[in-house]
């Protein structure tokens, strides 16, 4: 497991269906170490002020899914390009420790508008979503300095087990896992919004 690449940018104003919109989604690799601060990466401004990781491994499905794109890293915006790490392995909850940060798991990435403005395409999010390769959030346990190369350790993982892909089935699926719900409200890293609304849909889907 290993960082591919670290990517930061600052807001950009681009029009989206005319529209003045202003957006951090646009981000560039850059070499040598970036600190990874409590809020943000040093040099990078977005909305959500957390930590974006995806797997390189899924830009082979992307580039089948949309053979006329051109995929290079960074593509969805991401802050750490990674491998080794996957959405039905990587728990809710797992420390990681990279260079001298450690990071915490928190919750799948949903993706909104700007991701298909980056793509200019009205699709994209759909596609995005039905893909299932969401990638994760992190959010910055201990600051530190991080680089491409660098390797990823999982220095702890959470007893409740429940995977960043186990989070959005309960998000998505039809009909709702009771125990996997019990156990995912437990994990203490899952943002109470998502908690609130995990319980909402499964009390609407009986």
């Amino acid at each position: 497991m290993k960082i591919i690449s670290v990517n930061v940018g600052l807001p950009r104003e681009v029009v989206w269906h005319g529209t003045s919109v202003l957006t951090g989604i646009f981000k560039d690799p850059v070499d040598g170490a970036v600190m990874i601060r409590r809020l943000n990466l040093d040099g990078d401004r977005q909305a959500d002020l957390t930590v974006h990781g995806y797997a390189a491994e899924h830009d082979e499905y992307r580039r089948r899914e949309l053979p006329d794109e051109e995929f290079g890293l960074d593509k969805f915006g991401e802050n750490l390009t990674t491998t080794g790490l996957f959405e039905e392995k990587l728990c809710i909850g797992d420390r990681l420790r990279t260079g001298s940060a450690v990071l915490e798991v928190t919750q799948p990435r949903l993706p909104c508008y700007k991701l298909a403005l980056k793509f200019n395409r009205d699709d994209m999010i759909k596609r995005f979503l039905r893909s299932r390769r969401s990638g994760f959030y992190f959010s910055v346990a201990e600051e530190g300095e991080v680089s491409a190369s660098l390797e990823i350790d999982i220095i702890s993982r959470d007893p409740n087990r429940v995977t960043v892909s186990d989070i959005s089935q309960l998000f998505f699926n039809k009909e709702t896992d009771q125990e996997l719900l019990q156990r995912a409200l437990q994990v203490h890293a899952l943002p109470q919004a998502w908690k609130d609304d995990l319980a909402l849909r499964a009390r609407s889907r009986h």
